[in-house]
């Protein structure tokens, strides 16, 4: 597969800037035509409340398990050992789309306001079944945007197996972002050991949220699970032996569900008791002293709200490096409810709300402790111009981007846009 000339990026930029901007006209313009006829957005939901009692705090104090290493390792010498980073992006399974090349209904998952600067769409053939979810980039993993000498993006998604007993599946895509204007992508099957190290089973969980820290990758677990976060080691990644449906150990070798390699997880996280609230979008923040870890409670759909919102600080002892403290060092309620996107930078906190079905428009907002406001949709009085099935958000801080991923659309904009375009 050989890489496009200098010319045809610089044309191809161009085609993307024209289809973004054609895009984000018609998207503001259906989000002003059907403003009318949907239900009012939330109201002006106030600031954000901090929670300091201990009987609002204590539930989220975390437990960690880790997997044994006898058990890792003997996973690892039975699968042939590790692979890098790097030798899982020079093995591509395909390319991402660029916009000016996606369907129109992929493009209407895209923000009408404020309008993506860069966008990609997933090939339908290698996606069809999955659910798109979280994504995290290098630029969380180290502060120089980068792995190693990669730009990369992990991009999460998740099916149901379709069997009563089985709570169905996830897998990242490890997306080489180096060329802008050719990404491509490999697929890796998330799985938790079993048996000893002897074999392992698919992650039951629905990526709602992932961040990738130093060497670590925390995922959101599902309801299903009695684990609140997965950690797996990016220094782990195994390769699949087995091209074929099963997951796990099977006659002749490994296999992962068709993806070609395997994180296996090497700990777990859980909240305190019974009724404690469980994570679901997470994003990382890099604004505070040590980073941290910023979550959104996993809420009912008929939840009336308020939501609570929590932060972990990454630990930082060099032995524990990509780890959490177990203690909340922040807590709030919000009265937004029906929230998927959470991030947090400086003081203030960004939350993707979805204000209908998925198929409609959301809105995004910036909460803090003195009050909240809304991203306009142009000089319209409507706030639904975000994407509704953004589910999360993650900053680049290196080049000030926000990402996210709606649909099979992955998608940029600069967080300065989010700030102009608030009411």
């Amino acid at each position: 597969m050989k890489h496009r000339g200098r010319h045809r990026r610089r044309r191809q930029g161009r085609a993307l800037r024209a289809a973004l901007a054609g895009t984000a006209l018609a998207l503001t313009a259906a989000a002003t035509m059907i403003s009318a006829s949907q239900a009012t957005d939330a109201d002006d939901p106030g600031a954000l409340k901090p929670l300091t009692a201990s009987a609002e705090t204590a539930p989220l104090r975390l437990t960690e398990h880790h997997v044994p290493r006898e058990a890792l390792d003997r996973l690892s010498d039975g699968m042939g050992g590790p692979v890098g980073v790097g030798s899982v992006l020079a093995d591509p399974d395909g390319s991402l789309g660029d916009a000016e090349d996606c369907t129109d209904d992929d493009r209407r998952a895209l923000p009408a306001e404020p309008a993506a600067t860069r966008a990609y769409c997933w090939p339908g053939a290698d996606t069809d079944g999955w659910r798109s979810g979280a994504v995290t980039t290098s630029g969380d993993a180290d502060d120089d945007g980068r792995w190693g000498e990669h730009r990369v993006i992990l991009s999460g998604w998740s099916r149901s197996t379709g069997a009563p007993a089985e709570d169905g599946l996830a897998r990242v895509a490890f997306v080489d972002a180096g060329d802008p204007d050719d990404l491509r992508y490999t697929w890796a099957l998330l799985t938790v050991p079993v048996d000893g190290g002897r074999d392992y089973r698919g992650l039951g969980s629905a990526v709602s949220g992932m961040v990738w820290y130093q060497d670590k990758l925390l995922v959101t677990a599902g309801p299903a699970d009695d684990s609140a976060l997965y950690v797996y080691d990016l220094g782990r990644v195994q390769r699949a032996t087995v091209d074929g449906t099963s997951v796990g150990r099977v006659p002749g070798g490994w296999s992962a569900a068709g993806a070609r390699y395997v994180l296996p997880a090497v700990a777990s996280y859980r909240t305190s008791g019974a009724g404690a609230p469980r994570p679901d979008g997470i994003s990382l923040d890099r604004s505070t002293a040590p980073d941290s870890l910023v979550t959104r409670e996993a809420a009912p759909v008929d939840e009336d709200g308020p939501t609570r919102l929590w932060r972990y600080a990454f630990s930082t002892e060099p032995e524990r490096a990509g780890l959490l403290d177990p203690d909340p060092v922040g807590a709030y309620e919000t009265e937004l409810t029906d929230v998927r996107g959470v991030l947090s930078y400086r003081s203030g906190w960004y939350l993707g709300r979805m204000t209908g079905t998925p198929e409609e428009r959301g809105t995004l907002w910036r909460q803090d402790t003195e009050g909240a406001r809304p991203t306009r949709c142009g000089a319209d009085e409507t706030h639904r111009c975000w994407s509704g099935p953004a589910a999360s958000l993650s900053y680049w801080e290196e080049t000030g981007d926000v990402w996210s991923q709606s649909g099979r659309m992955l998608f940029a904009l600069p967080l300065t846009s989010v700030d102009r375009s608030l009411d």
